[in-house]
């Protein structure tokens, strides 16, 4: 697995030279429809380049990344909006959106309303299925995109901190084991907390 891993990353660290931006933009509106690409690995390390090579900037890998959450949220949106709840249901699952998931994300939608689209940017899981119950009940799709663009320009602007602050650990970026376990234990963490506080104890009420 640590070597899988690496290798992924090696051929991120390279394609960034070439696809820049637009390869971070586009991997992020894959993060944000159903593809299950963390967004944690996505930013940091474009950041991390960004700040230790400087043929990028951290304020464009931001704004890249914002754009291209919008863009897949908006996919996901539109074809929640055009295809409807039936269809997603009972097709949704080859795609790995489930019935369970559809319903936990229409309850969050419903309770916390447009609020909910921009809090939903900031948590693991209910970030990627936000789009379906907007669609769905048809929310006005401008509140919908600014709601989508602060919240991914904040998460975005987290994770490009969290890039050039790990890539200044020294142990860190020499492959030193512990430390990697260390960072990606906090993160792991971190993720975690904000998904129990603001979903899970939710979704049990």
């Amino acid at each position: 697995m640590r070597e899988m891993i690496a290798s992924l990353l090696e051929w991120y660290l390279g394609a960034l030279d070439e696809g820049g931006y637009l390869l971070v933009a586009l991997l992020m509106a894959m993060e944000s429809s159903i593809v299950p690409l963390p967004s944690e690995f996505v930013i940091p390390p474009a950041a991390y380049v960004a700040h230790a090579h400087g043929h990028m900037s951290l304020t464009g890998i931001v704004v890249a990344g914002t754009l291209g959450s919008w863009a897949g949220a908006s996919v996901m949106y539109w074809a929640a909006r055009l295809l409807g709840r039936p269809l997603l249901v009972r097709y949704g699952r080859y795609a790995l959106v489930t019935p369970e998931k559809i319903v936990k994300a229409e309850v969050w939608s419903g309770h916390y309303g447009i609020v909910g689209v921009f809090v939903s940017r900031l948590l693991p899981v209910i970030r990627h299925l936000i789009g379906i119950p907007a669609g769905i009940v048809r929310l006005n799709f401008l509140w919908y995109s600014l709601a989508t663009l602060l919240g991914s320009a904040i998460w975005c602007t987290v994770l490009a901190w969290i890039g050039v602050t790990a890539g200044q650990d020294p142990e860190l970026m020499a492959g030193n084991v512990h430390r990697i376990s260390l960072w990606v234990g906090s993160v792991m963490l971190f993720l975690g907390a904000l998904y129990y506080f603001f979903v899970h104890r939710h979704m049990r009420r």
